[in-house]
């Protein structure tokens, strides 16, 4: 088990304890907000309000939570606030927030909870480009891409010979056939095709024109990507998975620029404004190219390597949070525990009401053999952030530690009525029936 708890300590395991268990009314057809034709859904409005509410937080966590400056969150909020009032769905509670992952990248969830990373926020040149970047994202909101995405999910299911019934009434189905069962959170904005991408761009483009926006931010945020993929392709790595760039988004753009909104590219930039808001973000710019660098080095296993930059990072910012854990992290590769805790407490102490430090401090406590540090850490964290059957699973692995049998059973039985199959699934089952407590799982 303890190979298992040590790539748990990855970047991927971030996500996979980001698990959740959510439902989905099948709702049958809709209108669709954008083109309004009628097609058919899965998803009702309410779902996807569901959906962001109980994962959003979670993927948030995972990205090491919000970025802890007002000033910046609040100008993210207004940016929003002056777009969501041209879009197609205005009755969605669009929020966007400012995460401290160094990584570059925007998403959204399925009712418009969205996250900028400090890595794209660093990188980008004027307010016109953040609404751009903040349009595209709510163009997947009002065009219903995630929600399209699991009904196309859902009915390949029912290809594949999944019962109706099953998909209709037993609940416990119902995460299996969105596709967020027992995958992290993060699968919920993963993979929007070519056709989504430019549905996007389009609606973005129009939503930052009509909120008095030069469209030739569309074209500046694309045209900063496609340099930073040449200049450090590795930052972009999650980003382009799940937001396919191409030559012709580029093209699109600047021709609809040119022809479209000719009469609009002298409109607001808002250079100065988002300079100065971002003024603490982009000052870090050495600072996350380290962290990016020690990324790329732990994704190939060269943890000298990641230790190096993220020495490197912590000098420029001492107590930045997420240059902590990404340092525990690579300590835990090096089977250096000790100083990993050392880390991982004192990103509690810059952070404490982020979870995240909880998590990782429970997993490593428990490597550590210190059940009820670890029983006490993910105690912690269910309370701060609810939701994760990973969790329950870890945590029942302390409890057992503790020779707290009962205890460890129900969270074992709880994980199991949510995650059915896997390698901590089988271990749960294994354990209940040696222990004499495998029914009513």
């Amino acid at each position: 088990m303890k190979n298992n708890e040590q790539m748990i300590l990855s970047r991927r395991a971030f996500l996979g304890l980001t698990t959740l268990a959510s439902g989905a009314a099948v709702t049958g057809c809709a209108t669709n907000p954008v083109t309004g034709r009628r097609q058919f859904m899965f998803v009702s409005t309410s779902d996807e309000l569901a959906i962001d509410k109980q994962h959003a937080p979670h993927q948030f966590s995972a990205d090491f939570g919000a970025v802890q400056d007002p000033r910046l969150q609040d100008y993210l909020q207004d940016v929003t606030g002056s777009l969501a009032a041209h879009v197609h769905r205005r009755d969605m509670p669009y929020a966007t927030r400012g995460l401290y992952a160094s990584y570059v990248n925007g998403y959204t969830f399925p009712a418009g909870s969205i996250g900028l990373t400090r890595g794209i926020l660093a990188e980008l040149e004027d307010e016109a480009s953040l609404a751009a970047l903040i349009g595209h994202e709510m163009g997947h909101v009002n065009a219903r891409h995630a929600a399209r995405r699991m009904t196309s999910q859902m009915l390949t299911m029912l290809a594949l010979g999944v019962g109706t019934a099953v998909l209709l009434r037993d609940e416990r189905y119902a995460p299996l056939v969105l596709g967020v069962g027992a995958i992290g959170a993060g699968a919920l904005l993963a993979r929007y095709s070519r056709e989504n991408e430019r549905e996007a761009d389009q609606l973005g483009m129009d939503y930052m024109v009509a909120a008095g926006y030069t469209p030739d931010g569309m074209i500046d945020l694309m045209q900063m990507l496609r340099s930073m993929e040449r200049r450090r392709p590795s930052a972009l790595e999650l980003m382009f998975a799940t937001h396919p760039m191409s030559e012709e988004r580029y093209d699109t753009a600047v021709r609809r620029a040119e022809r479209t909104y000719a009469a609009k590219r002298s409109a607001k930039r808002g250079r100065e404004r988002y300079m100065d808001m971002t003024s603490l973000v982009r000052e870090q710019r050495p600072m996350l190219a380290d962290l990016q660098d020690g990324d790329s080095a732990m994704r190939n296993r060269k943890w000298d390597v990641a230790e190096e930059h993220y020495t490197s990072a912590l000098q420029r910012t001492p107590d930045d949070y997420e240059g902590l854990l990404k340092m525990a992290q690579c300590r835990v590769a090096q089977e250096r525990l000790d100083d990993a805790a050392t880390r991982i407490s004192r990103a509690r102490e810059v952070y404490p009401e982020e979870p995240l430090s909880y998590q990782l401090g429970g997993l490593v406590a428990l490597r550590r053999g210190r059940y009820e540090e670890a029983h006490a850490d993910f105690e912690h964290y269910l309370k701060v952030l609810p939701g994760n059957p990973l969790t329950l699973f870890y945590n029942g692995r302390s409890l057992e530690g503790m020779g707290r049998r009962e205890d460890a059973a129900a969270q074992y039985k709880a994980f199991l009525q949510q995650v059915p199959s896997g390698d901590q699934a089988d271990y749960a089952r294994q354990r209940l029936e040696e222990w004499g407590m495998a029914n009513a799982v």
